[in-house]
C-alpha cells in the first residue's frame, strides 16, 4: 500500500504526457530523462531544493543542540522548576500548530522576518523542540549513572561530561529523533505557506511543490510535475534506507532497558 504510489510516481516521472494520459498504469516507452532537467530549472525546484537544504541544515542543528542541551538538564540535574519545564514542552505537543498561526505570524513580521528563510528556521527549530525534548528526555534517563560519576571522578566538567561522554552514548536516540525532525521539516507546508507566502524565490520544497501542481495542472505538463515529486521524495528514502537500523535500534532502546 505504500511502496505502489510511490513506484507508480517514479515509473510516470521518465514517460511524457500522452503516456501519462492514455496508460497511466503502463510502463514508459522510453527513460526521458529531460522531464527531471525540466522540472529542476523549468520548475524551479532546484532553487526550492536548495532552499529546503539550507533552512533545514540550519534548524535541524539547532534543534538537536538546543533539544538534547535541555532534555539533558532536565533528566539528569534536580532543580526547582525542573518538572515544570518538563510538562511545559510536553504540552507543546498537544498544542495545535493551527491555533498560533494568526499571533505567529504577527511575530514574526514584527520582528522583520516575515518572508525570509531565517524566519522560517526559526519558526522550525521552536516548532520541534517540545517532542525533540520530550523524546530525549527519556532517553537520557536510559543511561548509566556510573558512567557520569566515573567520568566526573576522571576530572569531566559538566560541559566536558556532556559532549564527551553522555551524547556519544546517546547517539540512537539522537540519530531517531533527527530523522523523525528530518521528516517533519522536510514535508512541512503549513508554516511555510503562512510565513514565506509573498517571495516566491524563498519557497520551500513542499510549498514549490504545491505551487508547480498548481501551474503544470493547468498547463498540462504532467510528466514534469511527477519529475519534481521523484525529485522530493528520493532524498527521504535516502536518509530512511542509511539510518534505518540506528532508528529501529533508538526507538527500542528504551524498551530493553
Amino acid at each position: 500500500m505504500t511502496a505502489l504510489p510511490l513506484l507508480w510516481v517514479f515509473i510516470s516521472s521518465f514517460k511524457d504526457d500522452n503516456e501519462i494520459l492514455s496508460d497511466p498504469w503502463g510502463l514508459p516507452g522510453a527513460l526521458r530523462w529531460e522531464n527531471f532537467g525540466r522540472a529542476w530549472t523549468h520548475g524551479h525546484i532546484g532553487q526550492y531544493f536548495l532552499n529546503s537544504l539550507i533552512v533545514l541544515s540550519v534548524s535541524l542543528t539547532l534543534t538537536m543542540l538546543l533539544g538534547s542541551t535541555t532534555a539533558y538538564a532536565l533528566a539528569r540535574y534536580k532543580f526547582p522548576g525542573n518538572r515544570l519545564i518538563y510538562f511545559m514542552f510536553v504540552g507543546g505537543m498537544m498544542f495545535p500548530v493551527f491555533l498560533a498561526l494568526v499571533p505567529l505570524f504577527a511575530v514574526v513580521r514584527n520582528v522583520g522576518l516575515l518572508n525570509t528563510l531565517p524566519g522560517l528556521m526559526m519558526v522550525y527549530t521552536a516548532y520541534s523542540l517540545p517532542f525533540t525534548v520530550f523524546f530525549l528526555s527519556a532517553f537520557f534517563r536510559t543511561l548509566p549513572t556510573a558512567v557520569a560519576e566515573a567520568a566526573m571522578i576522571d576530572g569531566c566538567g559538566p560541559f566536558s561530561l556532556f559532549f564527551r561522554v553522555m551524547l556519544p552514548m546517546a547517539k540512537p536516540g539522537l540519530i531517531s529523533v533527527g530523522i523523525f525532525n528530518l521528516l517533519g521539516q522536510w514535508n512541512q507546508y503549513l508554516l511555510p505557506v503562512v510565513l514565506v507566502s509573498d517571495k516566491e524565490e524563498n519557497y520551500v520544497l513542499a510549498q514549490g511543490l504545491a505551487a508547480l501542481a498548481v501551474n503544470e495542472g493547468y498547463r498540462g505538463d504532467y510528466s514534469r510535475l511527477f519529475a519534481g515529486l521523484t525529485l522530493a521524495i528520493i532524498p527521504v528514502l535516502i536518509v530512511y534506507a542509511v539510518f534505518q537500523r540506528q532508528v529501529q535500534s533508538g526507538l527500542t532502546a528504551g524498551q530493553l532497558k
